[in-house]
């Protein structure tokens, strides 16, 4: 079985956000980045299966500049088998889907896993788009994944419950928690990540369908007015002035 997982470069969360000043890019000044946390589930739960299932094994692939190797080694060190970088930045989501979908075709991957969206931009995209570029079942998203053989059941989220689903390989499925406990890397993971290989290969398709116009950040919070219980009218009146919600 050979599993494919994709992985996204973002900034951590305690990051604090601004951009450059024409407000047209994120500003990466200082910045620390990490694997994708939704990522890390299906990169972990893609390595249990190959330890579970002798003889197969986990590739992780990135969309991304030279600036993300440091995150794609660390998956290696958690316990993928080797590691394709796609040399381009990631500009939207369909270019991203598209590099995806060339990776897993040429390579012929019987699963294609990762988190339900990057933290990021929380797109929520990606999976169905590789999936109908592929022509594949894209099962999304998934909290549970079990396989026997080529066939893999899914526990997926539904609104106002779970749903279970079976599906055989080849499938996208994109990940969440419970599906497992990501793990980290160990010392003999980080000394031999640094001789598994890295592939670097060149974008394909169109350039992005999409731009961004400009990034704000949201206003800021303003200070909170006390209102004496007894004075419903001023109440109403900041409400209805101020608030604008009446």
């Amino acid at each position: 079985m050979k599993f494919l997982v994709c992985i996204s470069n973002v900034p951590d969360t305690t990051t604090k956000i601004s951009f450059t000043p024409d407000n047209k890019e994120f500003n990466k000044a200082g910045v620390q980045f990490v694997i994708n946390p939704w990522d890390e589930y299906a990169l972990t739960r893609a390595i249990e299966l190959k330890e579970a299932n002798a003889g197969s094994t986990v590739t992780v692939l990135n969309v991304g500049e030279a600036d993300t190797e440091p995150n794609i080694r660390k998956a290696l060190a958690i316990g993928a088998d080797d590691a394709i970088r796609v040399n381009a930045a990631p500009q939207d989501a369909f270019f991203v889907a598209e590099q995806i979908a060339a990776v897993a075709k040429d390579g012929g991957y019987d699963v294609i896993l990762m988190g339900k969206e990057s933290i990021d931009y929380n797109g929520f995209q990606v999976h169905g788009m590789v999936g109908e570029l592929l022509g594949i079942p894209t099962v999304a998203p998934a909290m549970k994944l079990d396989m026997a053989g080529t066939t893999a059941t899914l526990e997926r989220e539904i609104e106002g419950g779970k749903e279970i689903v079976e599906v055989s390989a080849p499938f996208v499925a994109s990940c969440q928690q419970p599906m497992c406990e990501p793990r980290i890397p160990n010392m003999r993971g980080i000394m031999t990540a640094r001789t598994k290989p890295l592939k670097v290969v060149p974008a394909v398709g169109d350039a992005a369908r999409t731009q961004v116009a400009e990034f704000a950040l949201p206003p800021k919070k303003q200070g909170v007015k006390l209102i004496d219980a007894a004075n419903a009218g001023e109440l109403i009146k900041l409400l209805r002035n101020e608030a604008k919600v009446i």
